[in-house]
Formats: structure tokens, sequence, C-alpha cells
């Protein structure tokens, strides 16, 4: 599901926001929001964590698309076998569905931000 800000959106799952909470040598609680809490979608952010091979394969590849032809041989050579190397690595990630997660302000007040996006059902 791809939510959009503006939307409006509840929760479909009880949602635990702190663990239990002491006052005085006294233990209060904790503080969840029930299923079913509604709210509006704020912001929307996509995210693809990349590893360092990723990040690596990309500068490489980089480097050989802008100045390969004019490399010699024997290092164009080197380029292209370190960028097969990390071949696999940059598949895996492309392959990856970005993460997306919400910003969401609920009817309550409460904010919830950096929530993924799985959590809520539209209203």
């Amino acid at each position: 599901m791809t939510l959009k800000a503006g939307q409006r959106v509840v929760l479909a799952a009880d949602t635990r926001l702190t663990d239990s909470a002491e006052v005085a040598g006294v233990v209060v609680g904790f503080l969840s929001l029930a299923a079913g809490t509604g709210g509006t979608v704020e912001q929307v952010v996509g995210h693809q964590e990349e590893s360092d091979d990723v990040r690596e394969y990309e500068r490489l590849k980089s480097l050989l698309d802008a100045f390969g032809g004019e490399m010699p041989p024997e290092t164009r050579r080197q380029l292209e076998e370190n960028i097969g190397s990390l071949e696999p690595a940059w598949t895996a990630f492309q392959e990856r569905a970005p993460r997306v997660s919400v910003r969401v302000r609920f009817d309550n007040g409460f904010i919830l931000d950096g929530a993924d996006e799985d959590v809520f059902a539209p209203a």
C-alpha cells in the first residue's frame, strides 16, 4: 500500500509507544495507541539503505562510464573486474523494495513519526 500526504488512516493494530514509566518509585504503566485510532498522513518518506558495496559499485560504475574510454586497457580491465565482483550486491539492492515511513497526526493530537506504512490502513 502506498500512502499519500493528506490521506486519512487508522492504526491497524495496537501500537505501544513507550516502555513502562516509573514516577516516585511507582510504576505508572506504558502508553499505547489503540487499533482503529484515526489520523491524517502529514509526510511520506521512502528509504532505501545502501551498503558499502552498493555505494562502491555506483562510484566505480560512474568512473567507468565517465572515463573508461580514456583509460589504459589494463586499468579499464581491473575496473571492470571490480565492478563485476560488486554486481551481486547491486542486483540485490535493485530488487529490494524501498522502506516507506510516514508521519501521522492523530485526531487526539499525538504525532507518530517514522512509522512503517504497513501499521496503517486507509480510513
